[in-house]
């Protein structure tokens, strides 16, 4: 396992929201025109700015990343790598519950076209949900592995969610707040477990916050076990509000093997909105959005 991992600093701005953009910000169903593709790409391109000015004024360029998408940043992702940034590129289709392929069985040809720091995969596994469902997940998740240790340059990057079934639910009357405190971090141990059993070996896991030090402890000892003592951890931001982003950032900054986070909507998605209503002007959005990143930043190593 000693080849395993990632663990130096990593502070990503994730983008690679692509069901939400396209559904929820533009307002758009179906398959989208040439000209629909260019307008969304040209919003990306917006947040990219704003990762760009935060690099250009001081945010340490070894630490700093993005993860966009390759069908709304393929240019952006191009780009960076030209520029010498750490880049995230996502290898999931968007938008459906069980994970599966982009680009089916031509996967490792689109890795290998952008070349992509880290391959990330968005996956929601609740060890306790639909086994048949959870097994057909894992199987396509450990070709992936395997291939992205045995044949290509680029890291493997988890995305975990573990979403409540309705009989977890049910328990705790429908609190959700409930859940991600009470029962969620347990089930994040066992999904992690369960992975590593089913031959799935990211270099690094990007998990949903914790409200506890002993559970973000369990996580970084769960997810080094068995010799897997470089990979690293990171927080994601969920769309949650500013408050809880940094509550959870702070939280899992004190625990070694949390090494960064990856918080997107919260930091875009207000700059965003207003910047297409034409609120504010894009060299504000950016900025807006160059601010909101460095707040996490700034969080997660103490400053804030």
């Amino acid at each position: 396992m000693t080849s395993i991992g990632y663990d130096k600093p990593l502070y990503i701005l994730p983008f690679d929201h692509r069901s939400s953009f396209q559904n929820k910000m533009f307002g758009w169903r179906g398959a989208l025109s040439p000209a629909q593709t260019a307008e969304i790409a040209a919003a990306k391109q917006v947040i990219y700015d704003g990762f760009k000015a935060a690099v250009h004024d001081g945010a340490s360029k070894a630490k700093a990343g993005i993860l966009v998408d390759e069908q709304f940043g393929c240019a952006i992702l191009h780009d960076a790598t030209a520029n010498g940034y750490i880049t995230a590129c996502c290898v999931e289709k968007s938008g459906q519950e069980e994970f599966d392929f982009e680009y089916g069985e031509d996967f490792a040809a689109h890795i290998e076209a952008i070349r992509p720091t880290f391959s990330k995969v968005l996956v929601r596994y609740n060890p306790q949900d639909d086994q048949a469902f959870n097994s057909r997940q894992a199987g396509r998740l450990k070709r992936l592995s395997d291939y992205l240790h045995d044949a290509s340059r680029s890291l493997f990057m988890f995305e975990l969610l573990v979403p409540p079934t309705q009989t977890q639910l049910d328990r705790l009357s429908g609190d959700k707040k409930a859940y991600d405190l009470q029962i969620r971090p347990a089930l994040m141990v066992q999904a992690i477990q369960d992975l590593q059993d089913a031959g799935v070996e990211p270099d690094v896991w990007k998990v949903e916050g914790l409200d506890r030090r002993e559970d973000c402890e369990k996580i970084v000892a769960t997810a080094r076990e068995g010799g897997r003592h470089q990979v690293g951890i990171i927080v994601l931001g969920r769309g949650e509000d500013d408050a809880k982003v940094h509550e959870w950032l702070a939280t899992a900054a004190a625990v070694p093997g949390f090494i960064g986070f990856a918080v997107g909507r919260t930091s875009f998605w207000d700059a965003l909105v207003d910047w297409r209503a034409k609120k504010i002007t894009r060299e504000q959005a950016a900025a807006q959005i160059e601010n909101r990143y460095r707040e996490f930043w700034d969080t997660f190593e103490g400053r804030a």
